[in-house]
Parts: structure tokens; sequence; C-alpha cells
């Protein structure tokens, strides 16, 4: 084990040396070839950019395996031969025979020592690297933004239908997620973030301003919602009534800020007549896969129209 962390301790300082040394960037070559005394240590650093350090990426318990491995195969011939040699020089002195023979034998035991010798401790065929490889972790999480408007000119039919259209979804997306976590909010001139009580059943009313409720949701995305952990959804029931001028920035929001950030987004008009915001949506439909509108007036209708909306999201997943 402590030859273990010498190795490994030489071969992460070799390139905080080497910047020390002021020695190039690229390549150094060892003077002698390797595994003799006196040469030096062979490595690399890459230029930019760097994708990947050869020498933090040494894997340094399988390369000493490996090592030792190939240290065995080669030198326990060679360890062999000299024992035999060894054993040949210790009879033939104690019979006291031929001087050059004796000599001839010392030699040779000189030579296969210093083939035993040369044998490098560790050979750049030992090193192993550590193979890095991301793997991409399925997510089975996903969050459900029901966006409902509640102005004055939603009445009570127009939210049930809403309500229904919802719930479909809801139960279309436990058929794919593990976990899913709903987030309600209502708006007038004003968005708000509420339970499900409150949401399918507080009476408060107002003007209309949508794009209030494509703020919020950004913001609740941003700050408990990561695009690489969940799979977010978006649901809007509206009558179509809003402010004028507000209806352009609804577009410009859904474009910008939560289209990349959706896997699908569908929007559902509880009404016949068309008006500014069906307009400007109806320009999203044409560029953006991964929006679709629809209307509903009866409840009838939910049902296909909801197929018909999640065709093409539930053939993908």
């Amino acid at each position: 084990m402590r030859a273990v962390l010498s190795v490994a301790t030489l071969l992460l300082a070799v390139p905080a040396f080497a910047q020390k040394a002021g020695l190039p960037a690229e390549v150094l070559r060892a003077d002698h070839e390797v595994g003799r005394r006196g040469g030096r240590l062979v490595y690399a650093l890459r230029s930019e950019p760097k994708t990947l350090n050869p020498v933090t990426a040494i894997d340094v318990v399988r390369s000493l395996r490996s090592a030792l491995g190939r240290r065995i195969a080669l030198g326990s011939p060679l360890s062999s031969q000299l024992r035999e040699m060894e054993r040949q020089l210790e009879q033939l002195k104690e019979e006291k025979g031929d001087p050059e023979e004796i000599a001839r034998l010392e030699a040779d035991i000189v030579i296969m020592q210093g083939r035993i010798t040369r044998i490098p401790f560790i050979d750049p065929f030992d090193l192993r690297y550590v193979n890095r490889v991301k793997q991409p972790t399925p997510s089975s999480k996903a969050v459900m933004f029901c966006l409902m408007d509640v102005s004055g000119s939603m009445d009570e039919q127009r939210k049930d239908l809403s309500k229904r259209f919802f719930i479909l979804l809801y139960l279309f997306l436990t058929r794919h997620y593990e976990k899913i976590d709903l987030v309600f909010i209502r708006h007038h001139t004003q968005a708000q973030e509420v339970d499900e009580e409150n949401f399918f059943r507080a009476r408060e009313t107002g003007g209309t301003v949508v794009s209030s409720a494509l703020v919020l949701m950004d913001e609740i995305i941003t700050e408990r919602y990561s695009q690489g952990d969940w799979n977010i959804y978006g649901a809007q029931a509206s009558d179509g009534d809003n402010w004028h001028h507000d209806s352009g920035r609804c577009r410009e929001l859904l474009t910008e800020n939560l289209l990349p950030k959706c896997r699908y987004f569908a929007y559902v008009q509880v009404a016949e007549e068309e008006q500014n915001l069906w307009e400007e949506y109806s320009r999203l439909q044409e560029t953006e896969r991964a929006f679709a509108m629809r209307k509903v007036t009866d409840a009838s209708q939910i049902y296909p129209v909801f197929r018909d909306l999640f065709k093409r999201e539930e053939a993908a997943a």
C-alpha cells in the first residue's frame, strides 16, 4: 500500500513540477531508453482545450497490478536462470574448477543481473485509465402548472370546463411519471399561487391580465423546478378575454421564457369568440411544436379535444 501511495503521489505531482520548471507544455521525451537508469519519466500535457487530464485519469491500483504482472512474467525466467548460474558457480568454486570457466560464469551472472535490473518498474503499456462515461438519468418526475383565468367574464360553467380539462391532464401524466407536482395559479389582473380548494372554489374576480400568470409560472420554475430534474407541463384555461396590449406580451413570454423549458404547453379557450389572446397564440401554434391550442364550449367536447391536444405528446412519451 505504501508503494501504491508513493507512485500515485509521483504521478500527480508531475504536471506541477513541469510548470514550475518551465518545461514545454506539449511532450517531454526521455533522453535514454525507457527503463534504463538515468532516464526521465515520459508524460504529456494536453494543449487547450483540455478535455482529459491523462495523469489524473490514471487508475493507480490497476496500473500497478498490471506492472507487477508484467515484471513477474518477464523476470521469473531470468531469475530462474540466474539462480542456476549461481548454483553452478558455487559448485565450481567448491570443486576448484577451471578459473577461466569461473570468470566466464561470473561475467554471465553480472549480465543477467543487469537484464533483471533493467526491467522497468512501470511501463506505459501498464497504464490503465478511469473510463468516465456520462450516463443520462431518466427523469420520473413531472410538474403540471394549471393556469386559470378567474376574471369576471369566467362564469361557473367555464370554470367547470376548465376543471374537467385539468383533471384529464393530471390522469394522463400519472400514466407516465412516478412523482407529479401540481401548481395551481389563478389570475385576474394579478396572479397568485393557491391550493386546489381555492383554485376551483374561490369567488375572487376582477379584470384580466393574462401575462401575470405566465410571469409567476416562470418564477416558480426558476426557484423550484430544474429542467434537468423535472418534466414541465403547462395548461392554461381562459375565455380569451384579455387587456389588449397584454396579449402580445403573453406570446413573447411563452416564446422566450416558458416554451424552451416546457415539454408541452396546452391552451384551452372555454369560449367560442376569438379575441386578441387567441389571435396572438395562433401565431405560436404555427412555429412551436411544444404548444397547442383548442376550443371547448361544451363538456362533451373535452375528451376529444384533450386527445387531439396530447396525441403527439402521448406517442413521444
